[in-house]
């Protein structure tokens, strides 16, 4: 028996997990949900949505294809070329990658600001306070004092001077509705999801189709990089992209491991 075999997907750290294991990430990020689902952090429902990535992440091979890194890079252009950049936090999110959206947003001067479906005041102060614990400062989300129009759920709930004013939004792991919504209200959406074929990246003016446990980290590398490029070099890596071309390059690299 290898080392390998004795490692449950029920560890107390994710330190017991040894990075060379072959689905390190897979087993990290489950032990995050699950740590998550224990902290009223995440909704149970966030377990089942976590499967259904994992699935899609292994087609992929478990890494960021190039035309992921691609999106990732144009993402943090947008966000450095916003006038009110804010990255959209839910359960799944805080409890993936918490100190990573804290870096992303160091790295850009975007806001956070919590954001939930299953939303109870007990779940957001929850969050709020997981967020501060990993290096936030000020967190939105609390407020809840505007609405998205045409939602009748519990995501339509934002802060009037976050989301609700935002020109661009980072929205992983997002509802298709909600996303839909915010297209319609006519904000760039940087979408973060692993199926190149649900409604989120399909309307999503840069869809990258990642882990977020990699893509994060990624955008907040890419926004560094960018941090001394003028205004005219970052709109110049925005109006390259092509978002169709990254759609396809992902559903091809899933369907045919090309």
């Amino acid at each position: 028996m290898s080392d390998y075999d004795t490692v449950s997907a029920e560890v107390e750290h994710e330190e017991e997990i040894p990075e060379d294991h072959p689905r390190y990430q897979d087993l990290l990020t489950r032990h995050r949900i699950e740590n998550g689902v224990e902290k009223g952090i995440t909704h149970l429902q966030g377990m089942h949505a976590e499967g259904r990535g994992s699935a899609f992440d292994y087609l992929l091979g478990e890494e960021t294809i190039p035309s992921a890194d691609e999106a990732e890079r144009v993402a943090a252009a947008h966000l450095l070329l916003a006038d009110q950049p804010v990255l959209s936090i839910n359960g799944n999110v805080a409890a993936l990658v918490p100190s990573e959206m804290v870096d992303l947003a160091d790295a850009t001067g975007a806001d956070l600001e919590v954001n939930l479906f299953n939303r109870t005041p007990e779940r957001i102060e929850a969050i709020a306070s997981h967020l501060r614990e990993h290096g936030a400062e000020d967190v939105k989300g609390l407020e809840a004092d505007a609405r998205i129009p045409r939602l009748d759920h519990q995501r339509a709930k934002v802060d009037a001077d976050g989301i609700y004013d935002a020109d661009v939004v980072v929205v992983p792991l997002e509802d298709g509705d909600r996303a839909e919504a915010l297209e319609e209200m006519g904000k760039t959406e940087i979408v973060i999801d692993l199926n190149p074929l649900s409604r989120s990246p399909q309307v999503a003016d840069v869809p990258i189709v990642d882990n977020i446990i990699r893509a994060v980290p990624n955008m907040t590398d890419h926004a560094r990089d960018l941090a001394d490029a003028g205004e005219a070099d970052l709109e110049t890596v925005v109006e390259e992209f092509d978002r169709e071309a990254a759609l396809e390059a992902a559903e091809e690299r899933i369907r045919n491991g090309l």
